[in-house]
């Protein structure tokens, strides 16, 4: 009977590893990395002055406004992973916004996600092909087009990868994220070692570090702005939360590692760079982290430029990975074209959504004006992020025997949608422009597309038999109902 038993639980195992639908295969280890990932770009290394600046070089308090972006990032990570735990699906706030607050803003959500996040990869791109080949033409400028072909060539050949193998995607992210944090390491210890030294001048910055004078509350709200940002892609870890293995108890994990870790390490190599320069200099300087490594590891000091290349890089993999997901969601949702939901039969990676990504970002590489356009959607991502936690009190109140293996203390989501709202409000109200009226008409303007083709599901025949071949030709397949019936 026992055997009869083990049988039928490994027949049911098989049967599940058989469906067309995502595999369980992401880690903790590989959660930890792809939202350290996204989370440490190139600003650490490049240019972490928005915050020194905006306090006016008061150096105390610049070091209180990263703790508490840290602290912020980390309560919105926690009210996301109470959301991950109880949703464990693809699409991150999209899905959470659209069983809490409905499908309207949801595809609001999508539509204006499909144009910043492409635009957000294809800067990246840009920013990892100039570092990549600036060593090789010196004090003379990199040829535009030769980065655009540079920056395409990094895109798609993450795209393929993404598109063809999860595991091999997040061990990509493991190896980078494992060498940026190595670099930071190095620029830790450095100045750890220094300190400890006991130098005058190294001293003498940090012991009398609230002596400079004190920013007003406005200047105080532009160093948050810059800190938050410097924290951006904290949020990521939802959008694979459908192929993580035990979301229940990787997610909360990995978030408790993560945030604090990258909020530990910004906060020594600030230390570092100020052990090193003075206040004026690191924010009159081009490249910190270059100018540091100048100073302190002279004949070493190429590995730092290395460095910004393998961290936007590592960085780009996570974020093409997160999109990806995103389109995928949207189009189990009806959201987008059905093709874009379907999975490579021969790998069950969402290979139709990579492509589909993959081509956004490099529309908005080939004229790279349009990238500077997707900087007056910045107030978008915290409204999506308030948006999002109060979908969370939405669904507390309204599902309230949903089960959920992790809870956050639920004052925490109050204050987040609270932040989120003056995060919106303060840019458009301090320095209003007729940019942020065009970016809100173009959000709204969704709901033109919405009405025809989601709520009244307008069809045309041809689109019918274009999915068809593409679906030949990409060899994919629809998942399986009981995977997709969750998007319902």
């Amino acid at each position: 009977m026992g055997k009869g038993r083990n049988d039928h639980v490994k027949e049911e195992k098989r049967n599940e590893d058989d469906r067309m639908q995502l595999k369980r295969t992401i880690g903790y280890f590989n959660g930890v990395s792809f939202i350290i990932g996204t989370i440490v770009g190139a600003g650490i290394f490049v240019s972490p002055t928005g915050v020194l600046q905006y306090s006016l070089l008061n150096v105390g308090v610049a070091l209180c406004i990263w703790t508490a972006s840290g602290v912020i990032s980390l309560m919105g990570s926690l009210c996301y992973a109470e959301l991950g735990t109880a949703l464990p699906f693809s699409g991150g706030e999209y899905s959470h916004i659209k069983r809490a607050l409905g499908s309207p803003p949801a595809f609001i959500f999508i539509w204006t996600a499909m144009f910043t996040k492409p635009a957000s990869n294809a800067a990246r791109a840009l920013l990892f092909a100039e570092y990549a080949t600036q060593p090789f033409y010196g004090a003379c400028p990199v040829p535009e087009l030769l980065k655009k072909c540079l920056a395409l060539a990094v895109l798609w050949c993450l795209g393929i990868l993404n598109g063809r193998s999860i595991k091999m995607a997040a061990w990509v992210q493991t190896v980078f994220t494992v060498l940026k944090m190595t670099a930071l390491s190095v620029i830790a210890i450095g100045g750890i070692v220094l300190l400890v030294r006991g130098r005058k001048e190294n001293l003498a910055r940090l012991e009398n570090a609230f002596s400079s004078e004190v920013p007003d509350a406005s200047q105080i709200a532009e160093a948050f702005f810059q800190g938050l940002y410097a924290y951006g892609g904290w949020w990521s870890l939802n959008y694979m939360a459908e192929e993580m293995k035990n979301p229940s108890r990787n997610i909360p994990l990995t978030v408790m590692t993560a945030l604090p870790a990258v909020t530990v390490f910004y906060l020594l190599v600030n230390i570092s760079y100020l052990t090193v320069l003075t206040p004026k200099e690191i924010v009159s300087s081009v490249a910190v982290a270059v100018t540091w490594a100048d100073k302190v590891i002279p004949a070493v000091a190429w590995i730092i430029p290395l460095s910004v290349a393998v961290s936007i890089f590592g960085a780009l993999n996570s974020s093409m990975f997160t999109l990806g997901r995103l389109s995928y969601a949207g189009s189990q949702s009806g959201h987008l074209p059905v093709l874009i939901s379907m999975l490579n039969v021969h790998c069950c990676t969402p290979a139709p959504a990579m492509i589909f990504s993959t081509i956004i970002a490099s529309i908005f590489i080939i004229p790279s004006d349009l990238i500077a356009l997707t900087n007056y959607f910045g107030f978008s991502v915290w409204l999506m992020i308030g948006l999002t936690c109060a979908s969370l009190i939405v669904l507390r109140y309204r599902e309230p025997n949903l089960h959920r293996p992790y809870k956050v203390f639920l004052p925490v989501a109050f204050v987040m949608v609270a932040i989120s709202l003056f995060l919106v409000l303060a840019p458009i109200i301090w320095s209003p422009k007729v940019q942020y009226i065009y970016a809100f008409i173009f959000m709204l303007g969704s709901l033109l597309i919405y009405l025809p083709f989601v709520h009244f599901k307008l069809y045309f025949g041809f689109v019918g038999k274009i999915t068809c071949y593409l679906q030949l030709l990409l060899e994919v397949s629809p998942v399986d109902v009981s995977a997709d019936c969750k998007y319902d």
